[in-house]
């Protein structure tokens, strides 16, 4: 694809016009606080983190960033950095204060008691960073920020015993709003995905799709996929700061269903390559040891306990501001982005997804039962 970005935009904006599509790039949030406030990023270097530096820093505000000082430690030279380690010195937060505290870093619910506890005189709120995977049964649709999540064994906190990762973040939350109380913000996003994801469970898609031929697509067509942008998320998240927003809200998308065909074939308008989908059902698939999610990425059959995985409510966090990107731009910008990496990265396989080789074999095995 040898198409620019601007040139990109400048066609697709045209088209999606005069079918009533939005292509959006973000929304301009209007700020409820009406002055810069300090923010404490818990992390900030990973992935999300620096999407929510750079939103932050576009409208006026002051940021810290926390962390052990080993990623990324290139980005935001005028940045303040303080270097610790969430399980076991925090010592450089002690006598500081900020307006509010991201927390993105902790997976172990004892680091956020020892950051809460801390930084309870020090920030007036406390937004933490949890996942979809806090709820324990997927099987109803329409599920929402009261939908039951797991209930696991509280002394796991003091003992240091970890549990599974939807557990463990259940325990953070808790740990929390026992220190903040109402003036917690708690975000459960799904599938994270843009540039700068080295996953590859979103970028597999872009990527293959623009490498062209016969793509296996996987299952139903009419299933459902549900992601966030993270530069969505990010505005989001200063959006919700600086409007005083506290409770739990789900962060997906998009605002309207997708299906995995629309989602497959919007991935195919962003490239000039030749492709065509082949779809092969899902038992073909699992007796082949074929998984959701993982030679698959963003693919979750719509069945059992995961009917509505892919089907949220999404009318709080709409409620709330959160806006999207379309998926023509997030798919265009991870492309992209990856096309810009060294080559060693780009000439291997992918970290998601089916290898070449092997959906080479399974299309054969396919076209050969039919």
């Amino acid at each position: 694809m040898n198409r620019s970005r601007r040139e990109f935009l400048k066609t697709t904006t045209v088209a999606a016009a005069a079918l009533g599509l939005n292509l959006s790039e973000g929304k301009t949030y209007k700020s409820g606080t009406g002055k810069p406030m300090s923010i404490l990023i818990l992390g900030g270097t990973g992935f999300i983190g620096p999407h929510m530096v750079k939103s932050a820093q576009a409208r006026g505000h002051e940021v810290t960033l926390f962390n052990r000082g080993k990623t990324n430690t290139h980005l935001f030279p005028d940045v303040e950095k303080l270097k610790g380690d969430r399980e076991n010195d925090l010592e450089s937060l002690k006598g500081r204060k900020w307006d509010v505290v991201i927390d993105n870093s902790a997976i172990r619910p004892w680091w956020v008691r020892d950051a809460a506890q801390l930084l309870k005189n020090s920030v007036d709120r406390y937004l933490f960073t949890s996942t979809r995977s806090t709820y324990a049964d997927f099987s109803e649709i329409g599920m929402d920020e009261n939908s039951p999540q797991y209930d696991p064994d509280p002394t796991a906190v003091d003992e240091r015993r970890r549990l599974s990762y939807g557990e463990d973040k259940v325990l953070c939350e808790r740990e929390a709003r026992k220190v903040f109380g109402d003036h917690t913000l708690i975000v459960r996003p799904g599938l994270i995905v843009g540039p700068g994801d080295n996953t590859d469970r979103f970028t597999y898609w872009p990527v293959r799709i623009d490498r062209g031929g016969e793509v296996l697509a996987p299952g139903d067509p009419q299933n459902g996929v549900m992601f966030i942008d993270v530069r969505d998320l990010a505005e989001w998240y200063i959006h919700l700061i600086e409007n005083g927003n506290t409770g739990s809200y789900n962060a997906l998308g998009p605002q309207a269903p997708l299906s995995f065909a629309e989602f497959l074939y919007g991935c195919r308008a962003i490239t000039n390559a030749h492709v065509s989908f082949t779809w092969v059902e899902t038992d073909f698939l699992l007796e082949r040891e074929l998984r959701p999610y993982r030679e698959f990425p963003c693919w979750m059959p719509a069945e059992g306990d995961r009917l509505g995985f892919q089907r949220f409510d999404l009318s709080k966090p709409l409620a709330a501001g959160l806006t999207y990107r379309s998926l023509a731009v997030t798919a265009f910008d991870t492309l992209e982005w990856y096309k810009s990496l060294q080559s060693e990265r780009t000439t291997t396989e992918l970290k998601a997804g089916i290898t070449a080789s092997r959906e080479i074999e399974v299309l054969m095995e396919w076209h050969d039962k039919k």
